[in-house]
């Protein structure tokens, strides 16, 4: 069964996703040099030092946004490429430009109203929050970067996170990838401690396998057994989740979304995205072979 799973999107990848998600699945699967990925994410890059084109699918603006600098340090981590030399850094730089003056990043910029983009992407992700400044943060942590961008961001963290914990399940989720990967573990304890008793507060976190609505799931918060946050969920949520992960797999190898990107295009690039997202995980708790 684990074999026809990873069979069935290797030939979905390989036919309707990005060169992208193609590079990657080969990185992934096929131990292919990360300078592949790596070769295919400039694609995406700017001249400013971000990155944008669409390269998180839901909106088509070829501007950098911040969402995309995340999409691209999570693909990089993704496939253990180095975060040495100029890509990173010059991606700092340019968040350092979209930043409030205490560090904190919005999720995109009003420069995306020109373009086709989902219906959600609207005005409520122009104003910074820890969608996605801890994420970035957390992501950069992850990587052992230094940068006077991240020393700013990292301090709005701290402030924002002694105000209390987001209602949103998707600040949430950013929000751990902070405390996960933050240097200051004194600082960080206390918090993380507090996490389990939240989760059932937040918006659009969904706990239960069988609830077929969008959502953020244990398994988007503890994407493999040695997560910080594994600790949070019982062994039988898991397995639920898991078990419902792999039977979404659609008869085409992919797996579907269940939101409205911008376009027809957009779609197949974002069932890639999760096909790849769904694989890792699969195979992280041992549901699917390594290769």
């Amino acid at each position: 069964m684990s074999d026809s799973i990873l069979d069935s999107a290797r030939a979905f990848v390989v036919r309707d996703g990005r060169l992208l998600e193609r590079r990657l699945f080969a990185t992934l699967f096929h131990a292919a040099p990360a300078t592949g990925v790596v070769d295919a994410l400039l694609g995406y890059r700017n001249a400013d030092g971000g990155f944008g084109h669409g390269l998180e699918p839901d909106k088509r603006c070829p501007d950098s946004l911040p969402i995309d600098v995340e999409s691209a340090f999570q693909t990089l981590l993704a496939a253990g490429a180095p975060a040495t030399g100029s890509l990173v850094t010059e991606a700092c730089d340019w968040l350092a430009t979209v930043a409030a003056p205490d560090g904190a990043v919005p999720l995109s910029l009003p420069v995306m109203e020109a373009y086709p983009r989902a219906a959600h992407w609207s005005e409520w992700t122009y104003t910074p929050g820890l969608n996605p400044t801890a994420g970035l943060a957390g992501l950069l942590h992850r990587m052992g970067v230094e940068h006077p961008w991240l020393t700013r961001a990292t301090d709005w963290c701290w402030s924002a996170l002694e105000k209390g914990f987001p209602d949103d399940a998707h600040a949430m989720s950013e929000t751990l990838v902070f405390l996960e990967h933050v240097p200051d573990r004194d600082r960080a304890e206390p918090f993380a401690e507090r996490v389990g008793e939240w989760l059932p507060q937040l918006q659009w976190y969904r706990s239960d396998p069988a609830d077929p609505e969008y959502g953020v799931t244990p398994l988007h918060l503890a994407p493999h057994p040695g997560s910080r946050w594994r600790r949070l969920f019982a062994d039988e949520v898991i397995e639920g989740h898991l078990d419902r992960l792999a039977a979404d797999q659609r008869p085409d190898g992919g797996w579907a979304i269940t939101w409205e990107p911008p376009g027809a295009a957009a779609t197949l690039e974002y069932r890639g995205v999760e096909t790849l997202r769904a694989l890792q995980v699969l195979r992280a708790y041992g549901r699917v072979p390594s290769s």
